[in-house]
Formats: structure tokens, C-alpha cells, sequence
């Protein structure tokens, strides 16, 4: 490829300046490579849709410092309650947030962008990509500002690797003639933030429904004298219209009175908007040196609350391989991406529709067998408890290679440390080698590596930037460097012998 004369070299170039894509330009930054983020929109977006965050995306953010600040923003719910008497607890979850944070993913927005440009990253708003090319050693965009077809202010970037995190309308994707394989599955839903003096729950989650209409509640405003401020969510099966139809107040009104069984007392309704649920997903997560993330290669149905959290945690396990290959490490590193997180967005597109299926039903006997069977399911701790993992994010796992230690692709975030939290150590990036509690070495290791003390009998632990088990073994088993030299490459494992 014949350079530009203005072109822009980057080891990362990020499409996309939303949650996912400030979370993966912050890690690299971190690391010291340089990103600059692309996002066609001049501000953050003040009418995004999700409102949930849970247990696993707030130890994310918690390893690198932004939890407490989010956690300020909105307030927490340890029960969602679902059709009649099934409610599912969050009290349980193996996770210093035994809860899901409610707060506008504005918030979350803010937070993350904050995080991307105290780290380094270089942020251009209303700026958009136009054009895309590959070869074998990296990626040339074309970029101009959102809207301007005067070719004089086009920019190009020359970029070793991209990461589109740019929606579920994605213009990388569209670039690179991706399929994006799915269905709408639901139609005319409305999304608003509503005051309320009579909601039938003051704290948590709550979804109603009859066979025609479903409405959801979620209490993220204090209350005061005037009520409380709630993200709602409404569907009408009599009223299925195109996005474009302005919604009117009263149409809110009714559906969730209609839904809740009751006047709900709605004394003020802020932002609204309709939209439309679809599941898709793309076939593969990585297109040579072009990687996706978010719903630039998932989206699914709002019921349950999986977008914006499954797009985070796909942009933890991203950012640190890039950063490994950059680094040195096997390019086949990249390939784990894939591997590992695409089964995990398939599991999300399954999980919110079964749930969206479930809250939709119109036939009366599936209506009485549902709240029949989902309290009775969920009054079993263990079955609890696993629902609720997943949902949250806590209990999903990566596959261990065969022969490995079991807990090899399980989450280290709850292994008791003489150092405090592991989401704590971790907000210094890298790896973590944790010991036992006698064990003699310097507690910072060679390379970076920080070792640390487990406080209980456990085994050694290699964990991986992203909080995850890489290797598992007895105390005095040396073997872990060999792990760690097949992701982090011969280059860097030179420096520790």
C-alpha cells in the first residue's frame, strides 16, 4: 500500500466510542500502545437504552478503578421479579456485588470515556470511518468528519489492528460485507424514564405482563416527595408500529397500568424512545487483522439485560491479547478471542430470547405452566444460583484445554488475598501470579508479573489480565511459565529467565 502524505500510524485503531470500545481503548493505553478512537457522533448519546449493569461488568470496572464512581450514579437491586411469584435473587452471587446497578448507561458512558482518556487513548468525536483495506501487516480507514463529503477533509489511519465497536449497525462491518445472520423477534418497544407516586416496587426489578402487553420497572432515582424516577420498558402486542412513530405519553401510561394491574401514578415521563429487537450474530469475530465486539457482532433482546454487559466483558478479554500480539506474543493468541467469546454472545442471544419468549406468551395453559414452574425452580438454591451466575456474569467460563486443572477458565475475582481484592491488584494491568501464604518470593515478579498471597489452602493460580485462570497447581510447580510463555510469546519470556 502507497502511503498517504496525512495518514495517522496507530497500533490500534477503535471504531466506536461507546462502552466497549472506550473499555478497550482504555486497556491499551494503559499498556502504552497508541489507540485512537473513532466515533461519528460529536457527544455521548443521552437516550441510550441500556440501564443495567451487573455483578461481573462492575468488577471489570472495579479493576480499573471505576466502579465506586458508577455505583454512586445509580442505586443497587438484589431481586428481579418475574411474572407471578417467581423472583430471582442476587444476593447470592460469588462477587463483592452481590447485586445489579441500575443507573442510565450514560453513566457507564462517562465513565469509561473518562478512563480511555486519563490512560492516554486519543478520542476524535463526530468523526466517521468510510473506508476500510487490509493487507498482511495491518489496516488502512479512511475517516471524515460524520456527514462532510468534501474529500480534502478525509484523514487515513494506518493501524496494525482495528476493533469495530461501533453498534449493531455497524459501518466496519458493512465495510467488510460481513453477514450478520438473524431476525427481528420483537417489534415496537418502548424504552422511557418515568416518575412514578404509586409503583408497585420501591427497590429491584420488577416485570408484569398479561397476554397482551408487558411493562418493566427499574428504580434508579431517589424518592421524594414528588416519587420516583424508573426506566421503563412497554409493549403493546394490539399497538406494533415502525420505530419512527412518535411515542405519546398517554400510550406509556396505559401499558404500564395495563401491565401492573394498577395506576402506577405516572406524574412524569422524561425521555422516551421505540425501537425493535433482533438477534444476529456475526459467524466470526476476527477477519484477519479486524476484530468485533459489542453489538458491532451480537445484539439480542433487551429482556434480561445482556447487551451492554456482554459487549464490556467481550472488550476485557480483547484488549489484553491485542496488546500480547503487539508484544510479541503468537498471533494465533487473537484466534482465543473468537474461541472463547463467541459461544458466550450465543449464549446471551439464547438466554434473552427464551426470556423474551417467555414474558410474551399469549397462550393461557403455557401462561399457567410458566408461573407454575419458574418459582418452583427458582425457590432450589442451586438452580437459583445458577441462573443468577449467568445473568450476572459470574458463573460463565471459558473451556480449559484437556488435561488442565478444573478451575482452569474460571473467573479468580472471589480467591481471598493478603493484598486486598483481585480487582484491587489488577488495576496495575498484567498478569498475577498467586501463592501460597509462606511463599518467600518478592510479591512483584519478574517482567511485571505481580505475585501475590492467597489467604486459604487453594492451589497456585496464574491469572490472566481479564481476571481468568490460566494455570492451576501446587505450590513449587514451575510449570505456570510455560503457560504463560504460549500467550505472552518467547520475546517477553526472555526476560524472566
Amino acid at each position: 500500500m502507497h502511503a498517504p502524505a496525512n495518514e495517522v500510524p496507530v497500533d490500534v485503531l477503535v471504531v466506536g466510542g461507546g462502552p466497549v470500545g472506550m473499555t478497550v481503548a482504555g486497556d491499551l493505553a494503559a499498556y502504552g500502545r497508541s489507540v485512537t478512537v473513532l466515533e461519528k457522533w460529536p457527544r455521548i448519546n443521552p437516550s441510550s437504552r441500556a440501564f443495567a449493569t451487573m455483578a461481573r461488568t462492575l468488577e471489570i470496572l472495579d479493576s480499573r478503578g471505576r466502579a465506586d464512581d458508577l455505583l454512586a450514579t445509580g442505586s443497587t437491586a438484589t431481586r428481579v421479579s418475574l411474572f407471578r411469584r417467581a423472583r430471582l435473587d442476587l444476593g447470592h452471587l460469588r462477587s463483592h456485588y452481590p447485586y445489579v446497578l441500575v443507573t442510565p448507561q450514560t453513566n457507564v458512558d462517562q465513565a469509561l470515556g473518562r478512563y480511555a482518556l486519563e490512560a492516554g487513548a486519543d478520542i476524535r468525536r463526530g468523526v466517521e470511518a468510510v473506508g476500510l483495506t487490509q493487507d498482511a501487516n495491518g489496516v488502512r480507514v479512511t475517516a471524515r468528519p460524520k456527514g462532510d463529503p468534501d474529500p480534502a477533509r478525509q484523514q487515513t489511519f494506518r493501524a496494525r489492528y482495528v476493533v469495530a465497536c461501533d453498534g449493531a449497525h455497524s459501518t466496519v462491518r458493512s465495510l467488510l460485507d460481513l453477514p450478520f445472520p438473524g431476525r427481528a423477534v420483537l417489534s415496537s418497544v418502548v424504552l422511557a424514564d418515568v416518575r412514578l407516586t404509586d409503583s408497585p416496587v420501591r427497590e429491584g426489578l420488577l416485570l408484569s405482563n398479561t397476554p397482551h402487553v408487558f411493562g418493566f420497572l427499574a428504580a434508579y432515582g431517589r424518592e421524594d416527595a414528588g416519587g420516583q424516577w424508573f426506566r421503563s420498558m412497554t409493549w403493546d402486542r394490539g399497538h406494533q408500529v415502525e420505530d419512527s412513530v412518535p411515542v405519546g405519553d398517554d400510550e406509556i401510561v396505559a401499558v404500564l397500568n395495563q401491565a401492573m394491574g394498577r395506576d402506577v401514578g405516572v406524574a412524569e415521563i422524561g425521555w422516551h424512545s421505540r425501537f425493535h429487537s433482533e438477534e444476529r450474530q456475526v459467524p466470526r469475530y476476527r477477519v484477519g487483522r479486524v476484530l468485533l465486539a459489542g453489538d458491532a457482532a451480537h445484539i439480542h433482546s433487551p429482556v434480561g439485560g445482556q447487551g451492554m454487559n456482554t459487549g464490556i466483558q467481550d472488550a476485557a478479554n480483547l484488549s489484553w491479547k491485542l496488546d500480547a500480539v503487539l508484544g510479541g506474543a503468537d498471533d494465533a493468541v487473537l484466534d482465543t478471542y473468537h474461541a472463547e467469546r463467541h459461544p458466550i454472545g450465543r449464549r446471551a442471544l439464547r438466554r434473552s430470547g427464551l426470556l423474551m419468549r417467555a414474558v410474551t406468551l399469549r397462550s393461557a395453559p403455557a401462561r399457567v405452566l410458566r408461573d407454575r414452574i419458574a418459582p418452583l425452580l427458582l425457590s432450589f438454591p442451586r438452580t437459583r444460583d445458577r441462573i443468577a451466575g449467568s445473568l450476572a456474569g459470574t458463573e460463565l467460563r471459558y473451556r480449559r484445554p484437556r488435561g488442565a486443572h478444573p478451575l482452569v477458565g474460571t473467573r479468580a475475582t472471589e480467591v481471598p488475598l493478603a493484598e486486598g481484592r483481585l480487582t484491587e491488584v489488577q488495576r496495575r494491568p498484567g498478569w498475577v501470579l498467586v501463592t501460597g501464604q509462606n511463599d518467600p518470593q518478592a510479591r512483584t515478579g519478574p517482567d511485571g508479573i505481580r505475585r501475590v498471597h492467597r489467604t486459604d489452602a487453594g492451589p497456585c493460580l496464574l491469572v490472566r489480565p481479564d481476571g481468568y485462570i490460566a494455570w492451576a497447581g501446587p505450590e513449587g510447580d514451575g510449570t505456570w511459565v510455560s503457560t504463560w510463555e504460549r500467550w505472552a510469546g518467547p520475546a517477553r519470556i526472555e526476560r524472566i529467565r
